[in-house]
Protein backbone atom coordinates (compact mmCIF):
# COMPACT_ATOMS: atom_id res chain seq x y z
CA UNK A 1 0.00 0.00 0.00
CA UNK A 2 3.09 2.51 0.67
CA UNK A 3 3.94 2.20 -2.90
CA UNK A 4 0.47 3.05 -3.90
CA UNK A 5 0.17 5.60 -1.60
CA UNK A 6 3.71 7.48 -3.01
CA UNK A 7 2.28 6.83 -6.96
CA UNK A 8 -1.02 8.52 -6.08
CA UNK A 9 0.47 11.24 -4.32
CA UNK A 10 3.56 11.87 -6.82
CA UNK A 11 1.12 11.56 -9.73
CA UNK A 12 -1.73 13.62 -8.23
CA UNK A 13 0.87 16.63 -8.24
CA UNK A 14 2.00 16.19 -11.38
CA UNK A 15 -1.22 15.74 -12.97
CA UNK A 16 -1.79 18.71 -11.21
CA UNK A 17 1.18 20.61 -12.85
CA UNK A 18 0.63 19.11 -16.79
CA UNK A 19 -3.16 20.35 -16.25
CA UNK A 20 -1.99 23.87 -15.47
CA UNK A 21 0.37 23.54 -18.23
CA UNK A 22 -2.13 23.05 -20.78
CA UNK A 23 -5.30 24.63 -19.49
CA UNK A 24 -3.35 28.28 -19.08
CA UNK A 25 -1.13 29.97 -20.69
CA UNK A 26 2.19 29.49 -17.52
CA UNK A 27 5.08 28.66 -18.60
CA UNK A 28 6.60 25.95 -16.67
CA UNK A 29 8.76 28.37 -14.60
CA UNK A 30 5.45 30.06 -13.26
CA UNK A 31 4.10 26.62 -12.43
CA UNK A 32 7.07 25.52 -10.59
CA UNK A 33 7.37 28.39 -8.47
CA UNK A 34 3.61 27.99 -7.74
CA UNK A 35 4.46 24.29 -6.61
CA UNK A 36 7.72 25.70 -4.49
CA UNK A 37 4.98 28.63 -2.67
CA UNK A 38 2.47 25.69 -2.29
CA UNK A 39 5.07 23.46 -0.85
CA UNK A 40 5.61 26.15 1.67
CA UNK A 41 2.49 27.22 2.02
CA UNK A 42 1.33 23.88 3.00
CA UNK A 43 4.09 23.35 5.53
CA UNK A 44 3.42 27.08 7.15
CA UNK A 45 -0.10 24.90 8.46
CA UNK A 46 1.17 21.53 9.04
CA UNK A 47 -0.52 19.72 5.64
CA UNK A 48 2.62 18.73 4.46
CA UNK A 49 3.71 16.59 7.01
CA UNK A 50 0.54 14.57 6.66
CA UNK A 51 1.24 14.40 3.03
CA UNK A 52 4.65 13.00 4.16
CA UNK A 53 2.89 10.58 6.32
CA UNK A 54 0.21 9.24 3.78
CA UNK A 55 2.45 9.57 0.78
CA UNK A 56 5.98 8.93 1.46
CA UNK A 57 8.29 9.52 -1.21
CA UNK A 58 5.70 10.51 -3.33
CA UNK A 59 5.69 13.54 -2.02
CA UNK A 60 8.97 13.83 -0.99
CA UNK A 61 10.32 13.87 -4.60
CA UNK A 62 7.87 16.58 -6.66
CA UNK A 63 9.04 20.12 -6.44
CA UNK A 64 6.71 20.98 -3.49
CA UNK A 65 8.88 19.62 -1.47
CA UNK A 66 11.56 21.90 -2.17
CA UNK A 67 9.29 24.54 -0.47
CA UNK A 68 8.45 22.29 2.77
CA UNK A 69 12.22 21.99 3.04
CA UNK A 70 12.59 25.69 3.02
CA UNK A 71 9.87 26.51 5.30
CA UNK A 72 10.73 24.06 7.60
CA UNK A 73 14.09 24.45 8.06
CA UNK A 74 13.43 28.33 8.43
CA UNK A 75 10.72 27.42 11.39
CA UNK A 76 12.76 25.22 13.07
CA UNK A 77 15.66 27.60 13.20
CA UNK A 78 13.39 30.93 13.90
CA UNK A 79 12.51 28.64 17.10
CA UNK A 80 16.16 28.35 18.39
CA UNK A 81 17.56 31.53 17.21
CA UNK A 82 14.81 33.67 16.95
CA UNK A 83 14.38 36.14 13.88
CA UNK A 84 18.10 35.71 12.49
CA UNK A 85 17.38 31.77 12.72
CA UNK A 86 14.74 32.30 9.28
CA UNK A 87 17.83 33.71 7.27
CA UNK A 88 20.33 30.69 8.49
CA UNK A 89 17.75 27.85 8.55
CA UNK A 90 16.33 28.07 5.00
CA UNK A 91 18.96 26.56 3.57
CA UNK A 92 19.98 23.79 6.33
CA UNK A 93 17.69 20.98 4.63
CA UNK A 94 17.98 22.01 1.35
CA UNK A 95 21.70 23.02 0.98
CA UNK A 96 22.85 19.42 -0.14
CA UNK A 97 20.32 19.86 -3.22
CA UNK A 98 21.41 23.36 -4.03
CA UNK A 99 25.14 22.62 -3.94
CA UNK A 100 24.58 19.03 -5.70
CA UNK A 101 22.57 20.97 -8.60
CA UNK A 102 24.90 23.85 -8.80
CA UNK A 103 28.11 21.49 -9.54
CA UNK A 104 26.25 19.06 -11.75
CA UNK A 105 25.24 22.26 -13.78
CA UNK A 106 28.66 23.11 -13.66
CA UNK A 107 29.96 19.94 -15.01
CA UNK A 108 27.19 19.46 -17.44
CA UNK A 109 28.29 23.14 -18.76
CA UNK A 110 32.19 21.98 -19.16
CA UNK A 111 31.42 19.04 -20.67
CA UNK A 112 29.26 19.63 -22.86
CA UNK A 113 29.27 21.92 -25.84
CA UNK A 114 25.95 24.52 -26.67
CA UNK A 115 24.98 24.09 -30.38
CA UNK A 116 24.59 27.90 -30.65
Amino acid sequence: MTFVNAFLVCGGISLAGQLIYDNSKLTAGHITSLFVVLGAALDVFGLYDKLLTFGGAGAALPITSFGHSLIHGALAAAQENGLIGIALGMFDLTAAGITSGILFAFLAAVIFKPKS
